[in-house]
């Protein structure tokens, strides 16, 4: 164990396709896989408890010296679904919006989209554990994950934050990415690439497990989410972080 590279990640259903290949056993020698909260693996990460974790990007900034690695991400050019804005009232009319507990990458977007691409000024709530029944007039609030697919049909107005960020800078939008924190060796990044994308040769299998009643997860992984960390991604990862 104390030789192996010890990778953190999240359990969510955007995950499933990029931890399938560790969770098979590929690089069982090398690597021990942990899976935690987003945000108690930014904290392991900097405590070194953790080698390489999957981390959100607005995370990314705490750690000292952090290495994006890998050429697989969670992101999205377009609508990604998950991670939305709803509100009983048009936008223009929104005067509180509740912030989900969960996630601070979404809630670094909201709050760059409303400056900048909406800017529109509204007071912001850290919500707690039952917030989503307290959505209502003029009281809107952000959900994110597998929540969200649960209200996709619950309110009248919906805004898809990767999609306003799209409409915004042109550009994809990354939530988490691959982070390690040293230089990694060649060979171990390939192997770990190729490790992340045995789960797209098995999708079918991944949505058949999952059984997901909410949300059809073969449009989710294939159209939505959008795993290639390329060059706009990585544009679109340092924007992000100056508007942040």
């Amino acid at each position: 164990m104390l030789d192996k590279t010890w990778v953190g990640a999240v359990s969510y259903l955007n995950t499933k396709p990029l931890i399938y290949g560790f969770e098979q056993g590929a690089m069982t020698d090398d690597v021990h896989l942990i899976l935690d909260y987003p945000s108690n693996l930014a904290m392991r990460m900097k405590k070194g408890e953790l080698d390489v974790a999957l981390l959100p990007i607005a995370a990314i900034a705490d750690l000292e010296r952090p290495f994006i690695f890998s050429n697989y991400c969670i992101g999205a050019d377009g609508a990604v679904a998950s991670v939305c804005l709803f509100s009983e009232v048009p936008l223009e009319q929104i005067e509180t919006i509740y912030l989900d507990y969960q996630s601070r990458s979404s809630v670094a977007l909201l709050k760059v989209l409303l400056k900048n691409h909406w800017k529109k000024e509204v007071e912001l709530i850290q919500a707690d554990a039952d917030y989503i029944a307290k959505i209502k007039g003029k009281s809107a609030g952000l959900i994110i994950g597998d929540r969200a697919f649960e209200q996709l049909n619950s309110f009248n107005h919906i805004y898809d934050l990767a999609m306003e960020w799209k409409k915004f800078t042109a550009l994809p939008f990354v939530f988490a990415a691959w982070v390690a924190n040293k230089n990694l060796p060649d060979g171990f990044v390939t192997n770990f690439n190729n490790s992340c994308a045995l789960g797209f040769k098995h999708l079918e299998e991944i949505i058949k497990k999952e059984n997901y009643p909410h949300y059809d997860l073969d449009i989710y992984y294939t159209q939505n989410i959008s795993y290639q960390l390329n060059d706009e991604k990585h544009k679109a990862i340092e924007l992000f972080k100056k508007l942040m």
